[in-house]
C-alpha cells in the first residue's frame, strides 16, 4: 500500500504552518506587562491574563511535599496545545502508550499496563468502562488541567492500587483563577478533514466565596492506514518466509471521528476555622470508529470485484463501525474545620462511567466454492459507579508535626450487558444486503435475530471497601519526612448470568497492611535528596473475575475466569536527587524497584479444552513473582546562566527495564517499553510579543506474551512545533504542527494454536502490521476578559 498523499499533504501543510508563524512573529508588537509565573506552592489566584498571555516560560515545579512529586502546571503543557491530558503527559518522565498513533489513551508509567497506575482527578479515584480498572486520559479535555501531579511513591492518606505510582489530575477551582477567557480554533487533517474546537473558563467572586465554571467541546478525528502482511511460517524457521510462506495481505482504512463535551465547575468557600469546596466534572464522547479492509493472495496486486464471483486475487471484503457514546461525571464536596484539636476533613465524592457501544461488522468471504457474506452484530453496555466517603483528623503533635488518622469506605458497582448476533448468508440470494451495505455500512436488510449474551457477557460486580489509615508527618530543620500504614479490605460478590446457576454467585474477601515511608532532605547548594518505601497492589482485571468459560479465547485453547483472584502486592521504594538551576530550572535522577508478589497470570488446569486433544483450559491465578526498576532523568530550566534568559529548555529519559517468568520462560512485563524520552525548547521574543518552541519524543519497543499470541510494537519518533503571537495584555494565537514525523505503530504477531505448539515454535501465523496517520496541524486564538 502506498501512502504518498500523507507525505504531499504534510509537506504542504507545514510549509503553511511556517508561513503563518512568519506572518505572525512579522507583525508588530503591541505593549504587554511582564506576567509572572504562578507562586510555587500552588497557592494565589492567577488571572486570565496570566493563562491567556504567557509572560514567561513554564518549568516543571518543586514541590515542599515529603513524597517525591514531580508538579507541572498548565504553562509547562499549554503552548504546544494537547487537546487531552493523555497528549500533556506524552512530556513528562516515564509515561508511555500503547495506543494507535496520535492518540494517548492508557497511561502506562514506568512502562506497566495502565491497571498498574493509579488515576485520579483532584485527588480522587475515577471508575472507567476498562477491564483492567484504568482510566483512559484521552477523556479528559486538557485545556480544565490546572496542573498534573506525579507521585511516584505511595502514601497512607492514597489507596495503595498505585504500584508503578500515581497520576494526579488537577482541575481548576476558583482559588486559582480570577476572570475568563475564550478559546477556539480549529484543527486541520491531511485529509482535509477539518475539526472545531471551542471553549470558555471564568472564576471570580460569588457570595462568601469563589466559582469556576469551564466548558469544552472539542472535534476529535484520527484518520489512519494500515497493512497486514501473513506468513503460514516465520524468519525464525524459514529465512525465505517472505516468498515461501506468504499467505495473505490486508489493506485497511480506520477513522476514528467524534466530538468530545466536557463540563466542570466549583464553588469554594475559605474560612477562618471551615472550607468548604464543592465540585464536578462531565464528560461525554460521541465518537463513531469505521474500519474497510480487503484481503488478497498477492503481496501487491489488487484485482477483483467487490460484488460478485472472484477475480483474480481479493480474498475479503470487510466493513466494521462501531457507534460510541460514553458519559463520565463525578461530584464531590469537601469540607475542613480547624478546632481545639487540631483539623477534621469529611470528602464524599460519587463518580459514574456509562459506555455505550453499537457495533456491526459486515465481510465477503470469496475464498470458498460460494461466497458467503457474514453479518456480526455487538451491543456492549458497561456502567461502572463508585460512591465514598473519607473522614480524617489531623492532630498537632507539635508546631511542625502532625498525626492523621482517618478511614475511607466505598462501594463500586460494575453493571456489564454484552449482547450479539451472527448470520451467514448465501451471497447469490442476499446479494440485496451487500448492495445496501456498499451505501450504508451500519444497515440491516432485515432486522437482525435477537441479540443474546456470550459466556460471561452479562454480569454485575460489587466491591465494598472499607479503609483505616493513620500517618504522621512533619519537619525538623532541613528534614522533611511521613510514615504511616494503611489497612485495606475489601469484599467481592460476582453475579454471572451466563453461567450455570450453581455456579452465577460467587463471593470473595481479602486486606492488606500497606506501611509506606518518605523523607526529604534540602542541602545547603540547592539540591535535594528524597527517598521512599511503600507496599502497594493491584487488584484483579474485571474480565478475569467471572466465572465463565470462554471457548476457543486464547489460540484454541479456552479461557475460564476465576473470582478467587487476589490483588498482585508489590514493595517498591524510590530513590532521587534534585537541584535547583538559578529560581526556575530544576534537573533530577530516580532510581525506582519494585517487587511484585502473587502475580496474576494464565495457568494450565490440566483439563482438555474444547477443541479437542492438545488444547486445554487455562485460567489467571496467583502464582510467581516479578520486579520492575528503573532510572529516571529530568531537566527543565532557562539558559540565564549562559545569558539566555528568554531559551528554555526541557527534556527526560527513562530507561525501563523488568523479569517475569512465565509458561515459556523469562520475559520483561507486557508492554513494558525499554526506554522513552523527549526534549525540546521554547525561545520567548518579549520585544516581538511572540514565540516558538519545538519537542521531539521517542518510545522504545515492547513485548507482549499469553498464550497463543506474542506483539512486537514499536513506534516512530513524535515531532511537535508550535510559533506563537501576543497582542497586548489579553489576546494570544498559536499554530501547532504534530506527528510531523509521520510517525508509524509497527507490530509482529507469532499466533500459535496450542501451548504446545508455541513452545516448539510451530506457527498458525506471522504477521507484519503497520498503522500511519498523517501530520496535525491546529490554530487556537485565546482572548481574556
Amino acid at each position: 500500500m502506498q501512502f504518498n498523499h500523507h507525505q504531499t499533504g504534510r509537506a504542504f501543510r507545514i510549509r503553511n504552518l511556517l508561513l503563518a508563524g512568519a506572518a505572525l512573529l512579522a507583525s508588530p508588537a503591541m505593549a504587554q506587562e511582564e506576567v509572572a509565573p504562578a507562586d510555587e506552592s500552588g497557592e494565589g489566584i492567577q488571572t486570565a491574563r496570566e493563562i491567556v498571555v504567557q509572560g514567561q516560560i513554564g518549568y516543571r515545579n518543586r514541590d515542599d511535599a515529603a513524597e517525591p512529586i514531580l508538579v507541572y502546571d498548565e504553562q509547562y503543557f499549554q503552548r504546544f496545545e494537547p487537546l487531552t491530558a493523555g497528549d500533556a503527559l506524552k512530556r513528562v518522565p516515564s509515561v508511555t502508550f500503547l495506543s494507535d498513533v496520535i492518540e494517548s489513551d492508557g497511561a502506562r508509567l514506568r512502562g506497566l499496563e495502565p491497571g498498574y497506575t493509579q488515576i485520579l482527578i483532584n485527588g480522587e479515584k475515577v471508575p472507567g468502562s476498562n477491564a483492567d480498572r484504568s482510566f483512559f486520559l484521552d477523556r479528559i479535555p486538557a485545556e480544565l488541567i490546572k496542573q498534573v501531579e506525579i507521585v511516584r511513591s505511595s502514601s497512607a492518606r492514597r489507596t495503595g492500587d498505585a504500584v508503578a505510582g500515581t497520576l494526579n489530575i488537577v482541575l481548576r477551582d476558583g482559588y486559582q483563577l480570577d476572570g475568563g477567557y475564550v478559546r477556539g480554533g480549529a484543527l486541520f487533517f491531511d485529509d482535509g478533514e477539518v475539526k472545531p474546537s471551542f471553549g470558555a473558563v471564568f472564576g471570580g467572586a460569588l457570595g462568601p466565596g469563589r466559582i469556576l465554571l469551564g466548558a469544552n467541546v472539542q472535534g476529535r478525528y484520527n484518520p489512519k492506514l494500515k497493512s497486514s502482511f501473513r506468513y503460514s511460517d516465520s524468519p525464525e524457521n524459514n529465512p525465505d518466509y517472505a516468498t515461501d510462506d506468504f499467505d495473505n495481505r490486508e489493506d485497511q482504512t480506520d477513522t476514528r471521528d467524534g466530538t468530545d463535551y466536557a463540563f466542570n465547575a466549583s464553588y469554594d468557600i475559605d474560612g477562618e476555622t471551615t472550607d468548604f469546596e464543592l465540585a464536578g466534572y462531565y464528560v461525554k464522547t460521541e465518537r463513531t470508529e469505521t474500519e474497510r479492509s480487503f484481503e488478497y493472495d498477492h503481496p501487491t496486486n489488487i484485482n477483483g470485484s467487490v460484488r460478485g464471483t472472484p477475480v483474480g486475487n481479493l480474498l475479503t471484503d470487510n466493513a466494521n463501525v462501531n457507534d460510541i457514546e460514553q458519559e463520565s461525571y463525578s461530584l464531590s464536596g469537601k469540607l475542613a474545620h480547624e478546632w481545639s484539636l487540631g483539623e477534621t476533613k469529611l470528602k464524599v465524592g460519587y463518580s459514574r462511567f456509562d459506555d455505550v457501544q453499537d457495533e456491526t461488522e459486515y465481510e465477503i468471504d470469496f475464498d470458498r466454492a460460494t461466497p458467503r457474506f457474514t453479518g456480526d452484530v455487538t451491543a456492549r453496555r458497561i456502567t461502572d459507579k463508585e460512591l465514598s466517603f473519607n473522614l480524617e483528623h489531623a492532630f498537632n503533635v507539635s508546631d511542625d508535626v502532625k498525626l492523621i488518622v482517618g478511614g475511607f469506605v466505598q462501594n463500586k458497582d460494575r453493571d456489564t450487558s454484552i449482547a450479539e448476533d451472527r448470520n451467514r448468508f448465501n451471497l447469490t440470494t442476499d446479494a440485496h444486503r451487500w448492495n445496501q451495505l456498499a451505501g450504508n455500512p451500519t444497515a440491516y436488510a432485515t432486522a437482525p435475530d435477537p441479540l443474546l449474551p456470550p459466556p460471561g457477557g452479562l454480569n454485575i460486580i460489587e466491591e465494598d471497601r472499607r479503609d483505616l489509615y493513620a500517618e504522621i508527618e512533619g519537619k525538623s530543620g532541613n528534614l522533611t519526612f511521613l510514615a504511616g500504614v494503611r489497612y485495606e479490605s475489601t469484599d467481592f460478590s460476582v453475579n454471572d448470568l451466563t453461567v450455570a446457576p450453581a455456579l452465577a454467585e460467587q463471593s470473595n474477601d481479602y486486606s492488606f497492611l500497606l506501611p509506606s515511608a518518605s523523607l526529604k532532605i534540602d542541602l545547603e547548594n540547592g539540591g535535594r535528596i528524597t527517598a521512599s518505601v511503600a507496599r502497594t497492589n493491584r487488584r484483579p482485571r474485571l474480565d478475569f473475575l467471572s466465572p465463565a468459560l470462554l471457548e476457543a479465547e486464547l489460540g484454541d485453547n479456552d479461557l475460564l475466569g476465576n473470582p478467587a483472584l487476589r490483588p498482585e502486592t508489590a514493595w517498591g521504594g524510590d530513590l532521587g536527587y534534585e537541584h535547583r538551576i538559578g529560581r526556575t530550572g530544576v534537573v533530577g535522577v530516580n532510581l525506582f524497584y519494585r517487587k511484585v508478589s502473587d502475580l496474576i497470570e494464565l495457568a494450565n488446569t490440566g483439563t482438555e479444552g474444547s477443541e479437542g486433544p492438545g488444547t486445554f483450559v487455562l485460567q489467571p491465578q496467583n502464582t510467581g513473582d516479578g520486579e520492575v526498576y528503573g532510572i529516571e532523568f529530568d531537566l527543565s530550566t532557562n539558559l540565564g546562566f549562559i545569558g539566555l534568559e528568554n531559551t528554555g529548555i526541557f527534556g527526560n529519559l527513562s530507561l525501563l527495564d523488568s523479569e517475569i517468568t512465565d509458561f515459556e520462560g523469562k520475559r520483561r512485563f507486557n508492554g513494558q517499553s525499554k526506554y522513552v524520552y523527549n526534549f525540546g525548547f521554547i525561545q520567548d521574543l518579549p520585544k516581538l510579543g511572540a514565540a516558538f518552541g519545538a519537542t521531539y519524543r521517542k518510545q522504545g519497543g515492547a513485548f507482549d506474551r499469553i498464550v497463543g499470541e506474542e506483539i512486537f510494537t514499536s513506534y516512530g519518533a513524535d515531532l511537535e512545533l508550535f510559533i506563537e503571537k501576543r497582542f497586548g495584555e489579553s489576546f494570544t494565537i498559536r499554530a501547532v504542527g504534530s506527528n510531523l514525523l509521520n510517525g508509524k505503530k509497527r507490530e509482529r504477531f507469532n499466533k500459535f494454536t496450542t501451548i504446545a505448539d508455541q513452545l516448539a515454535r510451530n506457527f498458525d501465523e506471522y504477521e507484519l502490521e503497520a498503522e500511519e496517520a498523517g501530520p496535525v496541524f491546529q490554530v487556537m486564538a485565546r482572548l481574556a476578559f
